[in-house]
Order: structure tokens, then C-alpha cells, then sequence
């Protein structure tokens, strides 16, 4: 039989599980705390920094209380489902009976009503993993926790970094870095504590890692003065020599963004048959659009550049040819014709290759399409890019010419029907009106899903795309 100072004191705690803040994702990596064992929290105040399959994003917690424990190190994969923090809810009762070990299971299924009922009359519930409104982000500071000017100034500095504003509590003793330099961090083996911060305000930077990763080899005096060279600093993803530590290679662990990008080209390459087709084309009067388009007026506050005139010509093409807008259906052994454009932009971000999409792309004017492309890309260049903007896509462009590198052979985005690729734009000698001349001059590929688009289909796709962009005037004549 249970007591009732049993009954009290399971009551007393609330767990909260690490949810499916995407679509169908198995577990999350903990980036960062924003709390610790003894801070009070709030009903929708975030608490960590999840890095999923898709997306870094934030965790609120549904409910009031004092932390009592943190079940998971930052830098930790958790599966969906486990207890990431569990909460005292009734802080101050029961104390005088030794507080018991939280239950590893959920609790009773009759207290969640009951912690529903805790929320404000009127509130939209937030919905976990996807943030929360600015406001809702700050915490009161941990007891005993020191308020003065040198604690406030690094909980600004923090503030800012994490997004939560300047009043969030901070450990003074905690190296300020932003989550994408603490993983590089993680993976190079270095304490982030030992190294020195060279970033405005103290902040730890992604140049300030490598030198700590890659000493010099005659620590002078003179030479310790020298800053480390920021010039083309070795990528987080790639294997680093580490000189001090005299290893000739490096393991990192495949997990998150990385990890999905590994399963999700596998699964595509031995799923959908690939076929790849190519067209070199001249491009100046493309190039010309462009430069006028930067004048216009219409065109004042968003960005143009060839990339904007190429995705409106291939959402021509996919208008003209719409059988390529396309999805397989494995288990129903049907063909899904998509009636609208999800359009896939490939960026590559510090936390690897993510492709985020356009929803009804094909529905947006010129200066609307140019508005949403750098939106996308600013976004992602953030690491502010959520899983809903990446879920839906139906194709797909990748601009590799921003390499410099002329052409290749995409893979496929799961679940897309065709993919383009767009090469350099390179000044090259050419045949225009049976003279040989100087002219502005790319290479796209198009790679397809062969069980649903047809050589000759394909062949169609691409072909409009390289007409349009050698005469622009066909967006007008076409669309």
C-alpha cells in the first residue's frame, strides 16, 4: 500500500522526455544547457538546445518548478522518449522526509491533466522544439548565484549568442562560445576552458579552437604574442592532424545533420535509379538580365543574382513538362503527381548540407521569388533553418559553380523527382551568329528518378531551362 508521503513525493516530480521535434526523428544531440540543478523554470521557458537529424532547435519545458536533475551531458545523443530533465513541481513540500530518486518511467497517467491544468487561462500551448517568444526565454538566477556588474555583463554576452535575450543567468565560470564552435570543439578533442578567447566580449572563436588544436610548435615568448592565421581555417567536418598531441588522424562520431546526410544519399542512390543528363549553354543575355534587374525599382531591397532567373526557369519548365513534378510511392505501387512546387535550394551551412524549400514556389512573382531565396539562405547560413522549412520538397537546385567547379552528378533529395545542378559561369570563347566570340557560358545538369521521369521527358526539362536562360525574353513568352 502506498503512503501517503510516497504519494507526496512522487507528485513532487515531473519529467520531461526528449520529444520527435521533426517528422519521424529517433533521437537529438544536447548542444547546450540553459539550465542547471536548482534553477527555477517556467512554463514554456527553454531550457536546452537540441541538434537533430535536420535542425538545431530549442526545447521549452511545459511546466512550472525547480530543476532537480539533468539526466544528460551537453554533447550527449538521446533517443525520443528518454528523460532528459526532471523537475521538482511543488518546491518546499515534503521536505522533512528525504527526497526519493525519480522514477525513470513517466509518471501517472493521472497527474498530466492535473499539470495541464497548471498553464494560464488563454494561452496557446507552445509547441515543443520549435521556440518560443523572446520574452518567454529568461529565468530567474540560481540561489547564491552573484548579480553583479562582471555576472551580468558575460549573462548578456551569453544572451545574445543563445538568442533568449540579455537576461538569462549565465555560469560565470563557463567559456563563452557559440554552439557550432563548441561542437568543433568537441570533435578536436579540446576543453574548451583552456582555450583563449580572441572574439569581442570574450567569446570563444572557431580560429581561436583550431589554435588551441594546432599549437605552435616553439612557444617563444615572441611567438605566443602572434595571433594564429584565420586564413582558410580547416572545416568542422574534416579529419584535422593534431600536432600536440603527435596523431595522424582523427576520428569524429557521425551523428546528427552529418549522419542523416550519409543515410539519406545511400538510400536515395540504391533506391532511385539515377540518370544524369547534361547542356552547356551561353548565358549572356542571362547575365545581362540580371545586371538590369539590380536597377529596377521593383527589384529595390532583395537580392538578384543568376541564381534567381535559373529557379525561375526551371519552375517554367516544370509548368510546361509538370509529369517531372513527381514522387514515387513504394507501397501503394503508385505515381503521386504534385500540383504545387516545394522548391529545394541545397546551402551548405557549418553544421553540413541541409536543403530547405520554397513552399509554392510556383505561385510567387519575380520579386517574391528573389525575397524567398535570400530569405532561405540568410536563414541557413544562421543555422536557424527549422525541419518544417526542409520537409515537402518536390525538386531540387544545387549551385556547385559557386566552387568554381563546372558541373556534376547530384543525388537525388529523398523523395524528390529531379535535381539540377548549375556549374560556373565562366567568360569563354563561343559561337554566336557564326563568329567566334567571348561569351558568358555554364553547364547544368539535371540528374532524375528514371522509374518516373522518362529520357525524353528529362531531356524536355532541361532543355527549356537551357533555352530560357540563353533567351531570357521566353520567361514572358513561356509562363
Amino acid at each position: 500500500m502506498t503512503t501517503m508521503t510516497e504519494t507526496t513525493n512522487a507528485a513532487r516530480f515531473r519529467e520531461f522526455k526528449m520529444p520527435d521535434v521533426g517528422e519521424g526523428l529517433t533521437e537529438a544531440e544536447i548542444l547546450k544547457w540553459f539550465v542547471q540543478p536548482g534553477d527555477t523554470v517556467t512554463d514554456g521557458q527553454v531550457v536546452c538546445e537540441v541538434e537533430t537529424a535536420k535542425a538545431a532547435v530549442e526545447l521549452p519545458i511545459p511546466f512550472d518548478g525547480v530543476v532537480h536533475e539533468l539526466r544528460f551531458d551537453e554533447g550527449t545523443t538521446v533517443d525520443v522518449g528518454q528523460v532528459i530533465i526532471v523537475v521538482d513541481v511543488a518546491p518546499g513540500s515534503g521536505d522533512a522526509a528525504p527526497d526519493p530518486a525519480p522514477a525513470a518511467e513517466a509518471p501517472a497517467p493521472a497527474a498530466e491533466p492535473e499539470a495541464e491544468a497548471e498553464a494560464p487561462k488563454g494561452r496557446t500551448p507552445v509547441l515543443v522544439g520549435y521556440g518560443v517568444a523572446e520574452s518567454s526565454t529568461k529565468r530567474r538566477a540560481r540561489k547564491g548565484t552573484e548579480t553583479g556588474p562582471p555576472a551580468a555583463a558575460a549573462a548578456a554576452i551569453q544572451g545574445e549568442m543563445n538568442g533568449h535575450g540579455t537576461g538569462a543567468a549565465v555560469p560565470e565560470a563557463r567559456p563563452l562560445a557559440k554552439p557550432p564552435v563548441r561542437k568543433l570543439a568537441k570533435d578536436l578533442g579540446i576543453d574548451l576552458a583552456t582555450v583563449s578567447p580572441t572574439g569581442e566580449g570574450g567569446v570563444i572563436t572557431r580560429e581561436d579552437v583550431h589554435a588551441a588544436a594546432n599549437p605552435a610548435p616553439a612557444p617563444e615568448p615572441v611567438q605566443a604574442q602572434i595571433p594564429a592565421p584565420t586564413s582558410a581555417p580547416a572545416p568542422a567536418s574534416a579529419p584535422a592532424v593534431v600536432a600536440s598531441m603527435g596523431a595522424r588522424e582523427t576520428r569524429i562520431p557521425v551523428k546528427g545533420v552529418r549522419k542523416a546526410i550519409a543515410q539519406a544519399m545511400v538510400g536515395s542512390a540504391f533506391t532511385a535509379p539515377h540518370v544524369t543528363e547534361f547542356v552547356t549553354v551561353d548565358v549572356t543575355r542571362t547575365m545581362k538580365l540580371v545586371a538590369e534587374l539590380k536597377e529596377d525599382k521593383e527589384m529595390a531591397g532583395v537580392r538578384v543574382n543568376p541564381l534567381l532567373i535559373i529557379a525561375k526557369a526551371l519552375l517554367v519548365a516544370i509548368k510546361r513538362h509538370p509529369e517531372v513534378n513527381a514522387a514515387w510511392d513504394e507501397a501503394n505501387q503508385e505515381i503521386v503527381q504534385k500540383h504545387y512546387v516545394n522548391l529545394g535550394i541545397a546551402a551548405a551551412t557549418p553544421r553540413g548540407l541541409i536543403v530547405p524549400n520554397i513552399k509554392d514556389a510556383q505561385e510567387q512573382t519575380l520579386p517574391q521569388l528573389a525575397a524567398s531565396l535570400g530569405e532561405l539562405v540568410a536563414t541557413a547560413r544562421d543555422g536557424k533553418t527549422s525541419p518544417a522549412a526542409m520537409a515537402g520538397g518536390t525538386v531540387t537546385i544545387t549551385n556547385v559553380g559557386v566552387f568554381g567547379v563546372d558541373t556534376g552528378t547530384p543525388i537525388l533529395n529523398p523523395g524528390e523527382s529531379a535535381i539540377l545542378a548549375v556549374g560556373a559561369i565562366k567568360l569563354q570563347p563561343w559561337v554566336h551568329k557564326g563568329k567566334v566570340k567571348p561569351r558568358q557560358v555554364t553547364t547544368l545538369a539535371l540528374s532524375f528518378d528514371h522509374r518516373l521521369v522518362d529520357g525524353e521527358l528529362g531531356s524536355k526539362v532541361l532543355a527549356d531551362v537551357a533555352a530560357i536562360l540563353e533567351q531570357p525574353k521566353r520567361l514572358i513568352t513561356w509562363a
